[in-house]
């Protein structure tokens, strides 16, 4: 019985000592740490501190940490900088949700190559944050990718749960679904909305047809003849529909797109507008690089000057507003 007794208590302890050696062995072997994923990728490339503040500060950084996949449209240090994110402290001053807000709009769900997409403009795909506008075209035999009118400068970077890709400028979230209502809300613009209101187009302004407004300033309607609300109310309704007609494209337009398709070894190109006239747009060189452009003027036939966007390429769910420092004129 002695014997027996011994004989189980070492079978006990060897089966305890094996189950300890079972345990410690599965305990060392740890999965391999994932380096590549799109958070590390941001973490890694010096000239996006910016973008990885930002994904680090808001709710994305986790689920940029998963299997995805994910595209992130990540803009420059330098493009951030232009938008007033000079430095991470910058960011990290910033309320919470607009940080949110940003990081959300520059990343999308899925493993996008824009390399594969169709040679047509302003394609639409889906943020975390709202509508995107894809261009793949080719100017001058290079094949030129942009993204709500933002050029993108390197092909992209991988990461094990999708890409990077660099853009030139930061995609500003929209806050309006329609441009109607970003006009509306802009101070600048108040004699131009009553315009508009006058002349009955808030119905096309608000409707599902994509547009592009080249809205004059409260000093630019001032200039015109319409100081007041009362002025314009006051006006023959053919009259500030004829103007503000002469301001509307019917159809999507950043400032890129008029560089991409004006002919090569032009520097102007016409616009047809809503009222069936056309306007001039001319684009502005970029005195660093030849053969380059900047951005774009506008001019009627009435129009004794070239216009000059103050703002541009602010985006509504249904269009594009720029801003503009005078009014068109069809004639003087």
């Amino acid at each position: 019985m002695i014997q027996l007794n011994s004989n189980i208590k070492v079978l006990v302890m060897s089966g305890i000592m094996l189950t300890a050696a079972g345990c410690s062995k599965d305990k060392d072997v740890q999965p391999a740490k994932d380096h590549n994923r799109v958070v590390q990728v941001l973490a890694d490339n010096f000239n996006l501190s910016i973008m990885s503040t930002i994904v680090g500060r808001s709710n994305l950084g986790n689920d940029l940490n998963t299997p995805g996949p994910f595209t992130v449209f990540a803009p420059s240090d330098e493009a951030f900088a232009k938008s007033g994110y000079a430095t991470t402290v910058s960011v990290l001053s910033s309320p919470l949700p607009l940080i949110n807000s940003i990081g959300a709009y520059h990343t999308v769900e899925g493993n996008y190559d824009l390399n594969k997409m169709p040679f047509l403009f302003n394609q639409e795909i889906t943020s975390r944050g709202g509508k995107l506008f894809i261009t793949r075209w080719i100017k001058d035999k290079d094949t030129v990718l942009t993204i709500n009118g933002s050029r993108l400068l390197a092909t992209s970077i991988k990461a094990s749960n999708g890409q990077v890709q660099v853009i030139d400028r930061m995609l500003q979230p929209y806050l309006y679904e329609k441009i109607g209502d970003a006009i509306a809300a802009e101070s600048s613009l108040t004699l131009f909305w009553q315009a508009i209101q006058r002349a009955g187009l808030v119905e096309l302004l608000n409707g599902k047809s994509p547009v592009t407004v080249y809205a004059p300033t409260n000093s630019a309607m001032i200039s015109r003849g319409y100081a007041t609300l009362e002025a314009i109310n006051g006006a023959p309704v053919g009259e500030i529909a004829a103007l503000v007609k002469y301001h509307i494209v019917a159809d999507r337009r950043f400032v890129n797109d008029y560089i991409l398709t004006t002919a090569a070894g032009k520097t102007s190109t016409a616009q047809g507008m809503l009222d069936n006239n056309a306007i001039t747009v001319t684009l502005i060189p970029n005195p660093q690089q030849v053969g380059a452009f900047t951005g774009i003027r506008l001019r009627g036939p009435g129009n004794s000057a070239d216009i000059n966007l103050l703002k541009q390429d602010v985006i509504a769910g249904n269009g594009v507003l720029h801003i503009v420092e005078s009014t068109l004129r069809i004639t003087q």
